[in-house]
């Protein structure tokens, strides 16, 4: 596990609350791709958050994660199976896997080790779909302020792979049959808290927190707060989705 870039295995326990959910039709639609439903990969799970929606498709899921903290963290159905393991080294079978899943986790990887890996865990005509999100959206007011700290504040903390994810894996290699994806969105009704919350468990947060010594995430709550209205006030969120999906020829 010597190529494991572990940004988020201190913040497991936060990333299990904080984080966003994936939108149930994403799976949906990923998995009426597949020709069969034995098995999903759920590569790089965290908190396990996409392996509970494929666990409704597929008779089991194979939910991995490199760091021990995150699989102490992650919860799933009876047929999601967590186990620590990386993404270049699944201990999955030959040609077992019907859909491989990761979720906004490949900008870590050793890309060419993971896609063998890949290849050789997939069946023949197997899916592999790479999700990723960037930026929230909820309104102007909140917006500027947000990618203020985004940008100005923890920018320079940012780890060099980040530009996939703003680049929205676009220039990603991806040596796979490409299959175009229709349109999904994230979405949460969060409280202020929760909203600085989740901002907290950005590895650039945490980067700046260890080169500084200054934790940024008060100063952005009360740059917010006047804006907000009641803390507990819920207000929508939206991330637009990333897709790259493809098959085995």
């Amino acid at each position: 596990m010597s190529t494991f870039k572990d940004h988020f295995s201190s913040l497991a326990n936060a990333y299990a609350a904080f984080r966003p959910d994936y939108p149930n039709a994403l799976f949906t639609w990923l998995s009426s791709l597949c020709q069969e439903h034995q098995l999903a990969w759920d590569c790089a799970t965290g908190n396990g958050q996409a392996a509970k929606h494929l666990a409704q498709y597929f008779t089991r899921v194979a939910a991995t994660d490199a760091s021990v903290d995150q699989i102490t963290e992650a919860t799933g159905p009876a047929n999601v199976h967590f186990s620590v393991a990386s993404a270049e080294h699944s201990n999955l079978p030959d040609q077992s896997v019907d859909l491989l899943v990761v979720a906004q986790a490949v900008h870590w990887f050793d890309f060419d080790a993971f896609y063998a890996e890949a290849k050789r865990v997939l069946k023949p005509h197997g899916v592999i779909a790479l999700i990723t999100y960037a930026h929230h959206r909820i309104d102007e007011t909140i917006d500027v302020p947000s990618l203020h700290y985004y940008h100005d504040v923890i920018g320079n903390y940012w780890p060099p792979e980040r530009k996939w994810v703003e680049n929205l894996y676009r220039d990603l290699p991806f040596p796979f049959e490409e299959i175009s994806a229709p349109e999904f969105k994230l979405e949460a009704e969060w409280s202020l808290p929760h909203f600085v919350g989740y901002q907290a468990t950005w590895s650039a947060t945490k980067q700046y927190m260890a080169s500084t010594g200054h934790n940024p995430i008060p100063e952005l709550e009360t740059t917010l707060r006047p804006l907000w209205g009641e803390p507990e006030t819920l207000r929508k969120i939206e991330w637009p989705v990333a897709l790259r999906v493809g098959r085995i020829g």
